[in-house]
């Protein structure tokens, strides 16, 4: 008897530019070896938390990025909120950087301890949504990850690796594009070398049918 495809968990990812001497560059890291995607380069992200969804950001997401999270990203406004929390919350744990502004998280557990000593909460307005991705049925982990993009000058911090994520640093996109990655990840850049360009994009979605990626939309 055929076994059920493993249900997609909800996560997000963060993708963080900035311009160095011209040439856009973007924050990656390696996974290690015995991590889901072993040895692949990626974003910081992670799974959604049951907790990020309760989180209080420092200002909402704009109309624009909350109007396509719900019509493009599968989400309801209440999802929507909670995995941009999720992508900023993941990439302070990978990475030690923070995109936040003057607030209070609501929370004090974990993470939130860090933001409430500065005096700060996640910084959902600087968010923009980039593209959405189901990880094909014949995966033993499934993830349904949305991609937010937002500007690498606005954050506050210095890079700290915590072992998720090695090598971890900014890359020039031209070179990202070369790094081992999975099939989402490349399409993510290929998303943002298009948007770089000027060129204006709906908000695709990655997905696979028997097991073979579908050209985004």
């Amino acid at each position: 008897m055929e076994q059920k495809p493993v249900k997609p968990r909800h996560a997000a990812s963060l993708v963080l530019t900035r311009r160095i001497g011209g040439a856009l560059h973007v924050l990656m890291g390696r996974r290690p070896a015995r991590a889901v995607f072993g040895e692949a380069w990626v974003f910081p992200g992670g799974r959604l938390d049951r907790g990020d969804t309760r989180i209080a950001p420092s200002a909402p997401l704009s109309d624009d990025t909350m109007r396509e999270l719900c019509s493009r990203g599968g989400c309801t406004p209440a999802m929507a909120q909670g995995l941009a929390t999720t992508a900023i919350r993941e990439t302070y744990e990978e990475t030690g950087l923070l995109l936040a502004g003057s607030g209070h998280p609501g929370s004090n557990e974990g993470a939130w301890s860090d933001f409430v000593r500065a005096g700060l909460a996640p910084a959902h307005d600087r968010l923009r949504f980039l593209g959405r991705a189901i990880t094909p049925t014949s995966a033993p982990v499934r993830f349904h990850a949305r991609f937010f993009l937002a500007d690498g000058e606005e954050l506050t911090g210095e890079i700290r690796e915590n072992g998720e994520l090695l090598g971890l640093d900014w890359y020039p996109l031209h070179v990202a594009r070369e790094f081992p990655a999975v099939d989402v990840t490349r399409f993510v850049l290929a998303e943002l070398a298009a948007t770089d360009t000027g060129a204006t994009r709906t908000t695709p979605f990655f997905r696979y049918r028997r097991n073979k990626p579908v050209r985004p939309a």
